[in-house]
């Protein structure tokens, strides 16, 4: 092997060997850490959403193919609501859920460990009729504008675990209507729609986004109307959680001028809700698909009127509020989630760490330095017993020649990095030393001869 080659592998091992201490130090401390932290997420996490062909439902889609990208399955368990939705997370058989505002109960869920990441989008009530039931109430007026004209007809007020049926027990009681003294029913809202179309109810009730599928069929259906709640703002004042909102003229179709003039509806404000059990790491990736799913302008809100914090139930999460009313991190722009995420939990440590590191890298170059000159100076306990010898003359002469020449062999065998090489020069001037000393004080005794 050539010696430049030898110098620097051995260079190179001595460095890795006077380093292994701190980066042992580093590697366990870093161990320990993703350990305790558990930096990385779940790749599976359930989203309790709602019943088939709900606005609940199709956003679930959306948070599902939003998720995918990034490794993780969202696994879309079907409920009858918000109101299940609920109860399934305090349950913890689903990590997160939509609830609707006013079905949580604030104490008892923020004890439980329920938070919100953030209020999504509105979801108006929609009371829808048919026009024949209500030309049988009044023909000269033929509209539906309050609850108490409801008293004699059929209604359907959704499944119970919808959330819906409280809702409306508790808005009935406001008009001096008690619900047992009402036609009432609790069909799924799919069947429901079929039931108003076929003339089996005469009204049901609709607690869904306007992107749901079924609001859009009714919308546009013949001999269905949409009722117009002109005392919306009575209804926001008597109950936190509902709003007071506007169908604008026109929003549903322009062409064909549908609604004919702006409707008063009332919604209540829909939360994206989770356990304090799921992973940080995937409530961050739930805010984060907010921004891009609900940021847009709809029906009832302007552009990125949504996602926000101001109208939500619970308390909001700090990946919610990050999400929401802060900004990225410049990494997390940058750098793929598995990457962004680990710097994300681990910052604090990963600082820590390069602090210890300040002490602890002072350690390497003295133990880096007495690696090498060790290499030197253990041929001096040697060297020091010749020496011995040589001042008491004790022991034969030549021999301790010979452990000279060989000490000064195994020194030229010795290689160290060039800022290294006047020791090892000076080990040798040692030798000759000694080798001279002894040449001079104990000179060779002359052969004796004999006459034959």
């Amino acid at each position: 092997m050539p010696k430049t080659l030898k110098l620097i592998l051995l260079s190179l091992r001595d460095l890795i060997v006077s380093a292994g201490p701190v980066v042992f130090i580093v590697i366990a401390a870093l161990a320990a850490a993703y350990w305790y932290l558990d930096p990385q997420p779940p790749k599976t996490v359930t989203l309790a959403t709602g019943p088939a062909g709900s606005a609940y439902a199709e956003f679930g889609k959306r948070y599902a193919t939003a998720l995918k990208a990034n490794g993780i399955e969202v696994v879309l368990k079907a409920t009858d609501g918000a109101a299940d939705n609920l109860q399934m997370l305090r349950s913890g058989e689903a990590d997160l859920g939509f609830v609707r505002g006013g079905s949580a109960d604030p104490v008892a869920d923020e004890e439980a460990g329920l938070m919100s990441l953030g209020s999504l989008f509105y979801e108006p009530l929609w009371l829808f009729y048919r026009s024949d039931a209500a030309r049988k109430l009044d023909p000269s007026n033929p509209a539906l504008t309050a609850l108490p004209q409801l008293k004699t007809l059929r209604i359907n007020i959704d499944k119970q675990g919808s959330g819906v049926p409280d809702i409306m027990e508790k808005m009935f009681k406001a008009n001096h209507i008690e619900a047992s003294a009402l036609r009432l029913s609790n069909l799924e809202p799919a069947p429901a729609v079929d039931a108003l179309l076929a003339g089996k109810v005469d009204v049901i009730v609709l607690a869904s986004a306007p992107q749901s599928p079924l609001v859009q069929r009714l919308l546009r259906a013949r001999g269905i109307q949409l009722m117009d709640f002109g005392q919306s703002d009575a209804y926001a004042r008597r109950f936190a959680f509902l709003s007071a909102v506007t169908l604008p003229r026109g929003v549903v179709d322009l062409a064909a001028d549908m609604p004919p003039h702006d409707m008063a509806l009332l919604a209540a404000t829909t939360s994206l809700i989770s356990s304090d059990q799921t992973h940080p790491a995937l409530r961050q990736l739930f805010a984060q698909s907010a921004q891009t799913l609900h940021s847009g302008a709809g029906w009832f809100n302007r552009a990125r009127d949504f996602p926000n914090t101001r109208t939500s139930e619970l308390p909001v999460s700090p990946e919610g509020d990050r999400a929401i009313n802060g900004t990225l991190a410049f990494w997390q722009r940058y750098l793929p989630f598995w990457a962004s995420n680990l710097i994300e939990r681990m910052w604090l440590v990963l600082g820590g760490l390069l602090v210890l590191m300040l002490p602890l890298s002072k350690i390497v170059p003295p133990l880096y330095q007495f690696r090498v000159r060790s290499r030197v100076f253990r041929w001096y306990a040697r060297l020091r017993e010749i020496e011995t010898k040589v001042d008491a003359r004790s022991g034969d002469r030549d021999a301790l020649l010979n452990e000279l020449d060989e000490l000064d062999r195994v020194t030229h065998g010795i290689a160290v990095p060039l800022s290294y090489t006047d020791e090892l020069y000076a080990l040798r001037n040692n030798i000759y030393a000694v080798r001279k000393r002894l040449l001079a004080n104990w000179p060779k005794e002359p052969v004796s001869t004999t006459a034959g």
